[in-house]
């Protein structure tokens, strides 16, 4: 049999085409919305809870709590109080005479969680179980045609399988009722396709099975055509193997482009049934890309021939206001923000996605990992089980971003189904039990940072934990990456890993006045918020997973102007992305917040293949030293920003003395009483402790800037020796000794140690200089540095020349830009409350200057002049399910602070120490006779 095959681009359903033409292409008629923003109201009655006991109207697909209709749960839920409301909806629809010479079929892409439907008044086939699989019924028999049909539908929110309620309803996820994806019907020829599953490898090959039970069927065409609907190539095939049912052939195409998450390239196979005039019976236009999948044991998962390194998530099917109804806008949106953090690959957690969202992989470029819905133990039964998986490899069989089947989640594997993959995959792909190792795999969850050294028994199989750095709040994700990263890209049995999770599944409670819902910990998981709201891990993660890897450097005299790169594309020529770098200069507190770009070049990137190392040389202008910093900026192939790198190259010393004026010939007046030292010097006054050296308070004319109780040097228990007030002709100077110590904290050994000492001294133009040193032996725990109390409530904002502008964590440095940058004051707690990001308190790394904006103060500008110091403004809030302690890390005493060492923070499972070298608390700061500097101008 001579067959021609054609592949063309289709946007939305390569299927679908208008009723009432001549094709032979299947019609596609929605009796629903397609999503989200564009339901349709049908007929509905819920049996309990809210709007419960009447018929109204509901948007069709939703899930009905999201409409107002029945009780909330999460899978936690106690199952005796579970709510168990079951729907009924009613939909009228006009079928046209013309239809009685076709198929028609009604297909619902997704019910939770048991459907009965009717057609007008009979069952249209046995009832469905699963809420996450489409199901399709033939109704052609059923039809009144050129009338109007009804359709009704029962849906139980509680399945009667209590496999199924355990595998969907008892996870860690929100749990809902209705008909929450679109509905549709099919109207096909009488002689048609069932259905076509498609193999199409990297050289060309396609291997194709066709499925009918026409008997007016005799042969088959196809051609090939490109993305664009232009027609490529005609190829004759080879007929392989049929059966009365299934048709098998082969054959290959010339001169294609391999898909893969790099260059995801798309082709349409156009399929045509003819009969023995060569008259076309049905024809089906199916998108396809040609790749190959190999997972070599002991060895690694290759596509196309490279061994691949997953940067990948793990990601819901659900949108804050509508549940599990999302729509394909909200499928480009989330795949977009992966691909912007440098990802490669996604998870369907834990249940197939909607369809849209597979074909959005498909021609965006992120590998799948597919995935049926089981949680823990007790497995489902193997009869719904089979029908599960026949469901799932049948609709998505042809995506070629899917490259590895999930038997299901952490024990909740059935395997007596594992073979029933290979029944429906024409490709054949391979099947993993995440958290599990099973055969060439393992997958293990949550594995601490050590566990990554892979010496166990199974130190044979492919590492790739499909779940790791479980975020919470503020923790995981971003925090612990590099470390985890940095083994995982150099160990050649590590395969990547999927983080946990993509967004906070927080849901707008319909019956709290909208108010999000995340139910304490046990939905804040996300990288984003529940709308896509960027945390400070999103841009972690963006630079650890660059595609160009660059060394850590500083730029210092005796920069050369030379990086040292790795390209860690797994496809790309590093030749074909592109580089700037500007030379830049910033303005000080009051200027503008936009940089004086003092030079521009563009930094020509060699030729560099994939995994290979290199180096890049920036053109150093003849004034570069003195410029602020350098920013370099990666370009890839389609003009999307890979990330900027930013270095500073002036000294915080350098920037604040340029800024920094003392001339001033102003009066200053000191006086002592009761206590407290008084200096009066150009409209400010300031009131110093004369026990402890303390400030107590600051005055503008009349208004108090209420920054006060410090320095406190941070973990210090010394007594003061001497306290000294030495006026000068245009300044007076306070200086507080302590004791000399004779022991460093964490060890027994005796000795003398040097003095701590603060040093204030106050200028006739007003401004402050703070200098304090104190010992830098190895800190065991706590901080090292000084603070200040600040009331909360009186400030509202800061302005700053340094990392931002997301706050730090010791094991989440990676992600910032140094830079000026400006945050309004919020009280955003991670993953819970307010949104907001980026959060405003917390640790911020490399301060050259601060201004903190006051409320009913006039705030102040404080000038840092020693390097690798950490500001930390307030303290955030703690959760109110804070039951996490992992991830509440301990902050200094006082409001304001600068601090040489700030901790790390852990994630859901596990506390900072176990997630690599920089979650450690031990810190080290030189000798033990060393003293850190600590150097500060107040700018009231």
């Amino acid at each position: 049999m001579t067959v021609i095959i054609a592949l063309f681009l289709s946007v939305l359903n390569a299927n679908a085409f208008q009723p009432g033409t001549n094709s032979k292409q299947t019609k596609i008629q929605y009796l629903s919305g397609t999503g989200m923003d564009d339901m349709v109201e049908w007929d509905f009655y819920v049996s309990e809870g809210r709007k419960s006991g009447e018929w109204t109207t509901i948007g069709v697909p939703s899930c009905w709590e999201q409409q107002g209709f029945g009780a909330y749960n999460y899978g936690s839920d106690d199952v005796k109080t579970r709510a168990k409301e079951y729907g009924v909806y009613k939909y009228n629809f006009h079928a046209p005479a013309d239809w009685s010479n076709n198929e028609v079929k009604i297909v619902f892409e997704g019910v939770m969680t048991d459907a009965e439907v009717k057609i007008n008044g009979k069952l249209a086939g046995e009832i469905h179980q699963g809420s996450f699989y489409e199901f399709k019924y033939a109704i052609s028999k059923l039809l009144n045609y050129g009338k109007e049909n009804l359709l009704e539908v029962k849906v139980n929110k509680v399945s009667a399988n209590e496999s199924i309620n355990h595998a969907e309803r008892d996870a860690d996820f929100w749990v809902f009722g209705g008909i929450y994806r679109p509905v549709y019907l099919e109207i096909l020829p009488k002689e048609h396709m069932e259905r076509v599953a498609i193999d199409a490898k990297a050289n060309g090959k396609i291997n194709v099975d066709v499925f009918t039970t026409s008997k007016k069927a005799s042969s088959i065409q196809m051609y090939l055509s490109d993305d664009k609907g232009n027609k490529i190539q005609d190829l004759s095939v080879t007929e392989n193997k049929s059966t009365s049912e299934k048709w098998n052939f082969s054959t290959k195409a010339n001169t294609i482009k391999t898909w893969n998450p790099e260059t995801p390239n798309l082709y349409i196979l156009t399929i045509k049934l003819l009969n023995k005039k060569n008259e076309v019976l049905h024809s089906l236009n199916k998108r396809i890309g040609f790749r190959t999948v190999e997972i070599l044991e002991g060895d690694g998962i290759y596509v196309n021939g490279e061994r691949i390194k997953f940067k990948g998530v793990n990601r819901h099917s659900f949108h804050p206001k509508s549940g599990r109804t999302t729509s394909k806008a909200w499928s480009v949106e989330q795949a977009q923000q992966m691909k912007d953090m440098n990802m490669n690959a996604v998870r369907m957690s834990h249940y197939p996605p909607d369809v849209h969202f597979l074909d959005v992989c498909d021609s965006l470029g992120l590998f799948v990992i597919d995935e049926i819905c089981t949680w823990h133990n007790p497995m489902l039964d193997t009869k719904v089980a089979r029908k599960i998986v026949k469901e799932t490899v049948v609709r998505d069989v042809n995506h070629p971003s899917i490259i590895l089947w999930a038997n299901g989640n952490e024990q909740g594997w059935n395997p007596e189904v594992d073979d029933d993959y290979a029944k429906w995959d024409i490709q054949n792909r391979e099947v993993i039990h995440p958290w599990s190792i099973y055969k060439k795999t393992n997958t293990i969850h949550y594995s601490h940072y050590h566990s990554l050294i892979n010496d166990a028994y199974s130190k044979e199989k492919i590492l790739f934990p499909t779940e790791f750095l479980h975020g919470l709040y503020d923790g995981g994700h971003g925090a612990g990456l590099e470390d985890y990263w940095n083994i995982m890209w150099n160990l050649p049995l590590s395969a990547g890993g999927f983080l946990w999770d993509f967004a906070d599944e927080g849901i707008e409670r319909t019956d709290r006045n909208n108010e999000i819902d995340l139910q304490g910990n046990k939905a804040a998981d996300g990288i984003v918020g529940p709308y896509g709201e960027k945390e400070a891990s999103y841009f972690t993660i963006k630079e650890i997973w660059s595609p160009i890897y660059i060394e850590n450097r500083f730029i210092t005299n005796d920069f050369n102007g030379i990086f040292r790169l790795e390209n860690r594309y797994h496809y790309t020529n590093l030749e074909k992305c592109s580089m700037t770098a500007k030379w830049i200069n910033f303005n000080g507190p009051d200027g503008k917040n936009n940089p004086a770009i003092i030079s521009q070049s563009e930094v020509k990137l060699p030729n560099l293949a994939p995994s290979s190392k290199g180096k890049i040389t920036v053109n150093k202008p003849q004034n570069w030293q003195s410029t602020d910093a350098l920013h370099l900026t990666a370009i890839d192939p389609y003009g999307k920003e890979i990330f900027t790198w930013s270095y500073p190259v002036s000294t915080p010393k350098d920037v604040s003395d340029s800024k920094i004026d003392y001339k001033g010939s102003e009066v200053i007046i000191t006086e002592t009483k009761d206590k407290q030292i008084r200096i009066e010097a150009n409209h400010i006054t300031y009131r110093f402790s004369r026990e402890t050296g303390m400030l107590q308070e600051v005055k503008k004319d009349s208004t108090v800037i209420p920054l006060s109780n410090g320095p406190i040097i941070l973990n210090q228990d010394q007594k003061i020796e001497n306290l000294t007030i030495t006026p000068f002709e245009n300044k007076v100077e306070i200086t507080i000794v302590y004791e000399k110590t004779d022991k460093s904290p964490g060890w027994s050994t005796v000795k003398e140690y040097a003095s701590d000492i603060i040093k204030w001294t106050v200028h006739a133009n007003g401004l402050l200089d703070l200098k304090v040193k104190f010992k830098g032996y190895r800190n065991l725990k706590g901080f090292r540095g000084i603070t200040f109390s600040f009331p909360e409530e009186e400030v509202a904002g800061m302005k700053w020349l340094g990392d931002g502008p997301y706050r730090v964590w010791r094991n989440r440095m990676k992600g910032t830009k140094f830079q000026v940058w400006e945050n309004d004051y919020n009280n955003t707690i991670t993953g819970e409350s307010g949104f907001v990001y980026p959060e405003f308190k917390g640790f911020f790394s490399g301060l050259y200057w601060s201004k903190l904006k006051g409320k009913n103060n006039n705030g102040f500008t404080v000038y840092c002049k020693t390097p690798h110091t950490y500001l930390r403004m307030l303290t955030p809030d703690a959760p109110a399910d804070n039951k996490r302690d992992k991830v509440i890390p301990e902050f200094p005493a006082g409001d304001i602070s600068f601090v040489m060492n700030i901790p790390a923070i852990g994630t859901k499972f596990q506390y900072a120490e176990s997630t690599g070298p920089h979650g450690n608390p031990e810190h080290y700061f030189g000798n033990d006779d060393d003293l850190i500097s600590l150097d500060l101008t107040f700018k009231f």
